[in-house]
Parts: C-alpha cells; structure tokens; sequence
C-alpha cells in the first residue's frame, strides 16, 4: 500500500473519537431536564457532579426546580465497571398487560474505558469506612465532565388513569422516576470530593423544611416490616416480583415498557441487589425497604399508590429503620453522611433526628424535592 494512503488511513482512525466528541452538544443537567425529551437520542456533553449510593447512580443538579433533580447514569452492557448503586427496583408492564407499547431501539453506545474513566469509576466505587451499618456509603463523589447519549422521557413511574388503574409506564432506573438517563460514552476533567461521614450530613434547610409540607410521615408501625418483606411473595410464588442479584450500573438487557414476564395485575417489579457489597443484615433490611416500595404501589389506598418519590423513600426508609432496631443495629448511616438511627438516642429525640435525617439525605443527597402543598 502506499504510505501516503497508509497514513492518510491511520489518521483518519485516530480522529474518529474526537470527531465523534466534537458533535457532542454542549448542555447542563438543569437544561436537560427542564425538557429531556427534546435531547432524547441525542449525544450530549454536561458537567457535574456524580454519586454512587443506595439506590442512586446519577448525576445531580442544583436549583433546576424539578421534582427529582438528577440524571440517572448508565454504563453500555458489558461495560463490567464497579460503581454503582447497592440496590434498586425497575418497574415494567407485565407482558400480559392490555397497553399497547412501542418498543425502544436506540442507537448502541462503546465506551471509552480509558486511564480517566477507570480513575471515575475506582473513585465512586471505593467504600466508605463508617461506624455501625452504612447502606451504599462510597468515601468520594466525583465532579467530571461526561459525553454520552442522553434519554429522555416527559413521564415517569406507572402512568394512570382517573380511577387509578396503571395505563402505561416511563422513566429510568430505580422507581423509574428518572425523565432523563445518560449512557456514557467517555469521561474527562475529573475531580473528587470525600465525604464527611464524621458530621452527620447536612441538615435540612429550615426554611425548605417549613415549606414542604405535602408529605407528613406519621409514625411508623411495626407492621411495616412485615409488609415489605411479604412484597416479594412466598418461595416459588409467581406475583410479578423478580429478583436478580448483580450490578444495577448497566443498561438493561431489555430496555421496553414491557417485561417478558407476565404478572397477576400486569405490573413486574424488578429487585436487583449487589449482592457482593450486603453483608449480615444488611440484605435484610434492603429487601424490606425495597418492599415497602412495591406494597405502596400495589396498595389500594389512593393516598399511598400515589405518594410522590419523596414521600415513597421516606416510608421506605422508616421501614429501615424499624429493622435497624430490630436487628439492634448501632447506627444507620446513608450515603452523603445522614444518620437516621442511632441506638444513643433518646426516645424522645428519636422521630425528630430520624425525620431531619431522611429529608436531609433525600433534599441535599438524591436531589428529591418535596413540594409544597397548593
């Protein structure tokens, strides 16, 4: 061959990834959220911060005025990384379910798993070393910019109908409540921040604490426990509950509103724990907040069904806690920092520092908003 031709062709190789890179268009999390459906399918650069935690992978805005502020991150299958979320459940149609569904066929992304993508992944994926048990508690969150093909959805969770019935299904991840979900491509301008367990999270502005009153926890009963524990239903029962132990950092093998599954009411919920990071009583107490989530939707209780996302994680992990005493845990920890049980605590100090810690951990950590009633 030529050499001239020969390198002409070398060249051109080499510069497919940047030119790949320099179609990227430029945007920020707020942006892609305020209208993620117009950057659907769409290879975007953004600028962020990134968490790994319990049920969180995403990257995380601030003063974007949504309900959940974030983007939900996710490797290409096969992509094998560590970081990621310790549990999260997936929520679909069941196959026999009557709503006609148009299947999804994106375009594949390859990532780049380059010296900085490694370095990304290592720091999100490094543990936490903390007193007591600590859920998904990772030592860093890291700032970076990200190339990647944005999703994106204008509905989240179960859609319904006026008499409540589930019509349809959108959203990313865990509870599907992400409008928006960002396969990443490749990773640069990294930086890492580490965690503060020492402080206890940050609180709760008093101000957004006054302000978000559409929630009202109540106090939990024992009961809860049970409850979420018997979501998953008896061994061997068929009640539309999948359970798969593994990774969640991933885009699913079957990325439809549909499952391949059939279930009794049409709905399938898809647990996926990491099963390698939950030691001791820590599975105990996961599949029984996981629960939670699945009883809630599938309760007849109008009220219930219907909580929003931070009214659905503060029940659940009022479940955690009632396990973490039950199982005499020393402390709770959540991932950012926020301790929601300690065994010091008085009786009466308990509600108060349990409440102040899950709105603070789902506020300033998930980036779920609470808004205010009308």
């Amino acid at each position: 061959m030529n050499r001239s031709i020969h390198f002409i062709m070398l060249m051109s190789c080499l510069m497919i990834p940047s030119f790949l890179s320099a179609q990227a268009l430029d945007s920020t999390v707020c942006d892609i959220l305020a209208n993620p459906q117009l950057f659907d399918g769409k290879i975007v650069r953004i600028k962020g911060t990134v968490i790994a935690g319990f049920e969180e992978f995403s990257v995380r805005g601030s003063g974007c005025n949504q309900t959940v502020n974030a983007i939900w991150l996710a490797y290409p299958q096969g992509s094998k990384g560590k970081a990621g979320p310790l549990a999260m459940l997936r929520l679909q149609l069941g196959k026999n379910h009557p709503a006609e569904v148009t299947s999804v066929n994106r375009p594949p992304v390859t990532l780049d798993k380059n010296k900085d993508f490694k370095n990304f992944d290592t720091l999100l994926s490094t543990p936490a070393k903390t007193n007591g048990m600590c859920l998904g508690c990772g030592k860093f969150t890291v700032t970076a910019t990200l190339v990647g093909r944005l999703d994106g959805t204008k509905e989240t969770g179960f859609i319904r109908n006026s008499g409540g019935s589930v019509i349809g299904v959108a959203g990313f991840r865990n509870l599907n409540r992400y409008s928006a979900r960002l396969v990443l491509q490749s990773v640069s301008e990294i930086s890492s921040q580490e965690i503060d367990y020492a402080k206890g999270g940050t609180p709760t502005p008093d101000d957004a604490a006054s302000a978000n009153r559409a929630f009202t926890p109540g106090s939990p009963t024992a009961g809860q426990v049970k409850r979420g524990a018997a979501a998953f239903g008896a061994p061997g029962e068929d009640n539309g509950v999948e359970v798969a132990m593994g990774g969640a950092n991933e885009i699913p093998e079957n990325d439809n509103p549909k499952s391949n599954a059939n279930s009794p009411d049409g709905l399938v919920f898809q647990a996926t724990f990491d099963a390698g990071r939950l030691k001791g009583p820590a599975m105990e107490l996961v599949i029984s907040h996981l629960g939670t989530h699945i009883a809630d939707i599938r309760s007849p209780e109008p009220g219930i069904r219907d909580l929003s996302a931070y009214g659905a994680e503060f029940r659940a992990w009022q479940t955690s806690i009632l396990n973490a005493v039950a199982d005499k845990a020393k402390a709770l920890t959540l991932p950012g920092g926020y301790m929601i049980y300690n065994q010091s605590w008085s009786d009466s100090d308990l509600g108060k520092n349990a409440n102040s810690g899950i709105s603070g951990f789902l506020v300033n950590w998930v980036s779920i908003t609470n808004p205010p009633k009308p």
